[in-house]
């Protein structure tokens, strides 16, 4: 399949760009004295960010099952975007007596004093795809490599214009194309890791002129859409197009960071913009919904990132499988991370691009989606 040719070489580039980040094994395996060897039956509290995404609801629902299945009881909670409403539900979990905590947090960056209690009382928390900043107590984390990823975007980009091939050599002689950019959440810490991978990647074919920004809207400030939400992305694109493209001219592509966004910047395209659903630009995306999955098949949205959301879970529960027991988790990644206390133990997961091309063997073959899930 000519996108696992891309993706190895998107790899190997990769290893030399950030080689830095990953820190090696697992640590010598020393029991901390002060966890429970007695883990059976302990509670688990999970802190998902909003139901308002299915990726968040899946993700929720898999650590749940899988804590169940280890004999563990859960206290699955969705805070509906709403960070008061996050830090009352965390609260309520350590009222209820949780060992340990697993969290997507809404903002990294505001849950200080509940973690400062959850440390009070020997929980340990575990950070969920998202960093959680500002705080010494937070022991471990499981993400994605959120720098390669967007690397990947930017690549699909790339691709999708004819700027490389298939094999991720760069192609000569074409372009100049007219790109627009987005970001995600200026609060989610993985947003700047998405944003520097893929702004790395594109910055030699803005250089040369190949790639152009007729908005010129292409700091992180001015592209980051809170919340990730699509309504917000859809009328930046709306603006853009009118302050930007009222002459005819022509746009290419978009980098879009999430699916979501991904949605509502093809409905200003296609409202808006003048294009047909036929004749978009190339627009990438992020996490494989299945919204633009079926986008994707449709010949309309170009690529997505597939994260297998699957594997996140379980590696969160083996790190709360083992602290609880006091052993130490698995990590991969000791150096990258700084929550600007501390740096925290990571483990990294692999993500790939998808396209039209390969979505089958990636997401159907796979057993992550059905055939009817997506048509």
């Amino acid at each position: 399949m000519r996108f696992k040719k891309l993706l190895g070489a998107v790899a190997v580039a990769l290893a030399v760009t950030v080689g830095a980040t990953g820190c090696g094994s697992r640590p010598g395996s020393t029991a901390d004295p002060a966890a429970s060897t007695d883990a059976a039956g302990s509670l688990v509290g999970i802190s998902m960010p909003t139901q308002t995404s299915e990726r968040w609801i899946a993700d929720g629902g898999n650590v749940e099952k899988s804590l169940k299945d280890l004999g563990y009881k859960t206290d699955l909670q969705f805070a509906n975007d709403d960070i008061p409403t996050q830090v009352s539900q965390i609260e309520n979990m350590l009222t209820k007596g949780a060992k340990a905590l697993i969290i997507a947090a809404i903002d990294g960056t505001t849950l200080t004093d509940v973690l400062a209690k959850a440390k009070e009382q020997n929980v340990k928390v575990i950070a969920y795809d998202r960093l959680i900043n500002g705080t010494p107590n937070v022991d471990f984390y499981t993400t994605f490599d959120n720098y390669t990823v967007g690397v990947q975007q930017a690549t699909s980009l790339l691709t999708g214009l004819g700027l490389l091939d298939a094999s991720g050599k760069k192609v000569d002689g074409k372009g100049p194309f007219n790109v627009e950019l987005f970001a995600g959440s200026p609060d989610d810490n993985n947003a700047n890791f998405f944003w520097t991978g893929a702004m790395d990647t594109l910055k030699p074919f803005m250089d040369a002129g190949t790639i152009k920004v007729p908005s010129g809207q292409t700091k992180f400030e001015q592209a980051a859409i809170l919340r990730w939400q699509a309504p917000v992305a859809q009328k930046r694109m709306e603006d853009i197009l009118t302050s930007a493209y009222s002459s005819g001219k022509k746009l290419d592509g978009v980098l879009s960071p999430y699916d979501g966004l991904s949605i509502g910047i093809i409905s200003a395209l296609t409202s808006t913009g003048g294009y047909s659903k036929g004749n978009l630009p190339v627009v990438t995306g992020q996490d494989a919904e299945k919204g633009s999955v079926k986008s994707i098949i449709a010949g309309e949205q170009y690529s997505t990132i597939f994260k297998d959301t699957r594997k996140l879970g379980e590696q969160a529960v083996k790190m709360v499988d083992a602290v609880l027991k006091g052993e130490q988790p698995e990590t991969n990644d000791t150096k990258t991370y700084n929550n600007k206390v501390k740096v925290v133990p990571a483990y990294l997961l692999e993500s790939v691009i998808i396209t039209k091309d390969n979505y089958k063997q990636e997401l159907i073959d796979s057993g992550y989606y059905t055939e009817a899930d997506v048509k």
